[in-house]
């Protein structure tokens, strides 16, 4: 019984502006320069105190203890990029089925008509890429 009598001693707006206070975060803010400067300075004195001896082998190349041979610059194929585009707007496409699946029971027959719509608009992006031939490596 006593925790009803604190629920109403305590009106939800005075809990409310004390949580969103801005001198609640001021720590936060201290904590985020102390780690900033921190890493400046240590960054700083490496640079300044750590010793420069730069010799030919140092400067060579290392490669997992393999000669170089040739140039690493090579062409890639547009077409190896542009699958991994379409990978990730695909991607990221899949992922808006996942707050219908959590609710489907409530959007109830216009959400499934929405998802419908959806799907068919994926489809026909799809279908749009095949008959472009952007899956086709022969090229």
């Amino acid at each position: 019984m006593h925790w009803l009598f604190f629920l109403q001693s305590s009106p939800a707006s005075t809990v409310a502006s004390a949580v969103n206070d801005s001198s609640n975060y001021f720590p936060i803010g201290i904590q985020i320069l102390f780690a900033i400067g921190f890493v400046a300075l240590m960054m700083a004195l490496t640079h300044l105190l750590g010793p420069k001896r730069p010799t030919a082998q140092k400067l060579e190349n290392f490669e997992s203890g393999i000669e170089i041979h040739g140039n690493a610059r090579q062409p890639m194929a547009v077409k190896y990029f542009l699958v991994a585009i379409l990978f990730v707007l695909f991607d990221v496409e899949v992922i808006f089925f996942y707050p219908y699946a959590v609710n489907f029971r409530e959007l109830g027959w216009s959400g499934f008509m929405a998802v419908l719509m959806f799907v068919g608009f994926f489809l026909c992006g799809f279908y749009y890429i095949i008959k472009k031939g952007a899956l086709n490596w022969e090229d």
